[in-house]
């Protein structure tokens, strides 16, 4: 009977992941598309807004450039850089015909950094297709060209690549796996997401976003979203709710990013906009937005629950037979999902030993993100989310 109950007690660890996993598995994948470019390709505008982005921008200027997509130019946003960003980009550009670096007006008023460069770009992009990329990415060569016959078969209007995280250092590989597992428990793999009927269930990978440049001056452009803590959800969300069709898939080897190189990157990256561009998901309303802390918290301390009580009882805490059951069934499931999770990553799967000290990381993260609030603060500027 105690081991009926445990495992009873023990299925809030067993059945997300599972659910989790299965969603993940019916994810599309641009591998799947074509890599030769259309009869008549439309011209592509990459635009890369970039703040201080000198350890990056090179590697994605360079790769972008080496793609094989024969109509595209290139747009580099220097937002004001201090480390000589623009400098740099125009060196990688190396006199390429196709690529222009440009310095970003002043700021105003209620715009965020990133959707005022973005925007600035807009403006001058000549393409019937802009592609939206951050500076810590590489593009593979192939693509520009997989991702506009994807949108072209999709006939989408926003046409969003998630690609593959690369974890450099110690803390990205024990945090970063945290936070993206949170993510996928929340909207699901790349179908879930594209055939959602909700607003709130719609979300884009800011890293990489293809849009049609008539759609995106219809909404707004990033103008609807200027004052938003995370605005390639917001985006998806403009999108669809204007009934454009909004399309999410993988390219985990078409498309590479390093967020983050160190654990002071981690915690300023990730609480600058969990908790502010979270709010803006929330399904359920005003009740979902009260709610919301909870909810956020809740996932890294249904982690730690189970080690600390197997820890407590290691230390001579008393424990009932069948607590102790349930904290072994329960800890023994996180392992096993977090084995499946750096194996799928490619990462040593001893590092999911470490979980307990991830979601250790992670509720830092959040507690620390849910106390700003709206305030968000990166790159030497502070914002509030609306």
């Amino acid at each position: 009977m105690h081991y009926l109950i445990a495992f009873i007690w023990s299925l809030p660890w067993i059945i997300p992941p599972l659910v989790t996993y299965f969603r993940l598995r019916h994810s599309r994948s641009l591998d799947d598309e074509s890599d030769i470019p259309l009869e008549n390709p439309p011209l592509v505008s990459v635009i890369i807004p970039a703040r201080n982005e000198a350890h990056n921008i090179a590697r994605c200027v360079s790769s972008i450039l080496s793609g094989t997509y024969p109509n595209l130019e290139l747009i580099v946003v220097d937002d004001s850089s201090t480390d000589g960003t623009a400098e740099i980009a125009r060196k990688a550009a190396e006199g390429d015909p196709r690529a222009r670096v440009i310095v970003c007006p002043p700021l105003p008023e209620g715009w965020f950094g990133k959707q005022w460069a973005c925007a600035t770009g807009a403006k001058i992009a000549r393409g019937s297709v802009l592609q939206f990329t951050d500076a810590d990415t590489v593009h593979g060569p192939d693509l520009v060209t997989r991702s506009t016959n994807a949108m072209r078969r999709a006939r989408a209007q926003l046409f969003s690549v998630a690609g593959r995280q690369e974890l450099g250092g110690f803390w990205e590989k024990v945090i970063q796996p945290q936070i993206f597992s949170v993510i996928s428990m929340r909207y699901g793999g790349t179908e879930s997401v594209t055939e959602a009927t909700s607003v709130k269930h719609k979300i884009a990978n800011g890293q990489c976003i293809f849009v049609t440049h008539d759609s995106y001056d219809s909404i707004g452009g990033h103008g609807s979203v200027r004052t938003s803590a995370a605005e390639d959800l917001m985006l998806a969300q403009k999108f669809f709710a204007a009934r454009k069709r909004v399309v999410l898939m993988l390219g985990v080897n078409q498309l590479s990013t390093r967020m983050y190189g160190s654990l002071r990157e981690i915690v300023g990256g990730w609480r600058k906009n969990v908790f502010a561009a979270g709010l803006d998901s929330v399904p359920f309303g005003k009740l979902g937005r009260t709610m919301f802390p909870l909810f956020l918290l809740l996932p890294p301390l249904m982690e730690l629950l189970p080690p600390l009580a197997l820890t407590l009882a290691a230390s001579g805490v008393g424990a009932g037979h069948t607590l102790l059951l349930w904290a072994a069934i329960s800890s023994a499931a996180a392992l096993i999902w977090w084995i499946v999770v750096y194996v799928t990553v490619r990462e040593n799967p001893l590092y999911a030993l470490l979980y307990p000290l991830g979601a250790l990381m992670l509720l830092y993260i959040f507690v620390s993100a849910v106390i700003r609030g709206r305030r968000v603060s990166w790159k030497g500027r502070t914002y509030i989310s609306r």
